[in-house]
């Protein structure tokens, strides 16, 4: 890889898993090398239950601090797949407007938890159909989803998650990899979904996890093959975010948290990596 071929990838990171108050968020972050931020919530308040007052009050705050936004990290999709669709649909209004308040092109979502006992297999065709639905209000809005392949929900697995993609057929709908979960559900990411995935795959979630005991830990200290990814990243022209989930001291429902110095040390284990391989943060 010569000098003049070298990526550049733009750091960013779930500025909860650092603290509640955004203004601290801001600061690890940008003391971090970021100027981005993904936004799952700010003041202990889910991105999409931020009334009007506090999204513009959080919109001021990072234009003073001249802090970008990387992608809207929504809840949407992790519910049951028999929940009611009209209050996902009014979350992702809510979703929507936050990345048009904060000047956002990207929102996270997710394809639907099933409950015990039912076959994946069987709620194929209700998630297609919801997902297709987002994708068509997403892409009058301008607005790009980002599948995240969390676990126990229908895109757990590389092949579910290349057959949502492919039967919504959107350009509105695009991969968040995400080794760490990818492991979880005992998958071997690089090996079993890069290749049939990356057409699609827009945004990267940096964690990693044992197979072992499915524990998560900092970028490449796990069997994520992180390595390898961000490899074939760099070599065929990825320029996408990086955001930091680092999930190093609690991981729950609804997200995780590290604290500022967890944070710091997965941020420094990540940029190791990408040093490694010639990619520049910015």
């Amino acid at each position: 890889m010569t000098a003049s071929s070298t990526p550049t990838w733009t750091l960013s990171g779930f500025g909860d898993e650092i603290h509640e108050d955004p203004r601290i968020q801001i600061a690890v972050l940008q003391a971090l090398g970021a100027q981005h931020i993904e936004v799952r919530s700010a003041w202990g308040i889910n991105i999409v239950e931020l009334d009007d007052a506090r999204l513009e009050e959080l919109r001021a705050l990072l234009a003073e601090q001249e802090m970008g936004v990387s992608a809207i990290a929504s809840p949407l999709g992790k519910v049951d797949i028999t929940s009611d669709f009209d209050a996902e649909l009014a979350r992702l209004d809510r979703a929507i407007n936050a990345a048009k308040v904060l000047n956002s092109r990207y929102i996270r979502i997710f394809s639907f938890y099933y409950g015990e006992g039912v076959d994946v297999d069987s709620i194929r065709e209700p998630v297609i159909e919801r997902l297709t639905r987002f994708a068509e209000i997403a892409q009058a809005a301008g607005i790009v989803l980002l599948h995240e392949n969390e676990k126990d929900i229908y895109g757990d697995t590389p092949a579910r998650v290349l057959d949502l993609i492919t039967s919504v057929n959107s350009p509105a709908l695009r991969v968040a990899w995400d080794n760490a979960n990818y492991v979880q559900v005992g998958a071997v990411p690089f090996d079993d979904g890069f290749e049939d995935l990356r057409p699609y795959l827009e945004y990267l979630q940096v964690k990693d996890a044992l197979a072992s005991d499915h524990s998560v830990v900092a970028a490449g200290e796990g069997d994520g093959q992180l390595r390898e990814t961000l490899g074939a990243l760099a070599s065929d022209g990825f320029a996408g975010f990086a955001s930091l989930e680092p999930h190093l001291s609690d991981a729950f429902a609804t997200g995780g948290f590290s604290g500022a110095a967890a944070f710091g040390r997965a941020a420094r284990a990540f940029r190791g990596l990408t040093d490694e391989l010639g990619v520049t943060l910015k």
